[in-house]
């Protein structure tokens, strides 16, 4: 299995796929560098790309009227970005700079949808894959928001 797919791999978005489909995948795949400070993508700005880290820090932020620069997140190594990118055309969310020079592997939205264009069986596995983790992610922000709402009654 070649690096690009042995990384993919490790994606949650990505597990469960069986070599081939991941070699499919690292396929259309295209690396970046980065060095400390840049800006990957801005809030508002349009969605056309899903990062995974391999080396380095990204910074995911949002600016707060009259506060600033307000910390999300700050991602390493074997964690994904931008991934919501891939299934719509909204804009982004939030800011990502790079917190330490980092080495990314990208997957453009227009290379993946021709992917999967060519690939039905690949599509319908990417996509369930999908389903299962923005479930996991509703289940998540559930249980954040029934334990505020109970912590705020006190």
């Amino acid at each position: 299995m070649s690096e690009r797919a042995a990384h993919l791999a490790t994606v949650e978005l990505f597990s469960g796929l069986k070599p081939a489909a991941l070699e499919l995948i690292a396929g259309v795949t295209t690396e970046e560098t980065h060095p400390t400070g840049t800006c990957l993508f801005r809030q508002g700005d349009t969605g056309d790309k899903l990062y995974l880290i391999v080396e380095g820090r990204v910074r995911i932020s949002r600016d707060i009227a009259g506060m600033g620069e307000e910390a999300l997140a700050v991602l390493g190594p074997g964690d994904v970005f931008g991934e919501m990118a891939l299934l719509e055309e909204a804009p982004r969310s939030a800011d990502a700079h790079v917190h330490e020079r980092c080495r990314l592997v990208v997957l453009t939205k227009d290379a993946f949808d021709d992917l999967l264009f060519l690939h039905k069986d690949l599509a319908y596995e990417v996509l369930w894959n999908f389903v299962k983790l923005l479930g996991a992610r509703l289940r998540a922000t559930n249980d954040k928001l029934t334990f505020l709402g109970v912590t705020s009654k006190f």
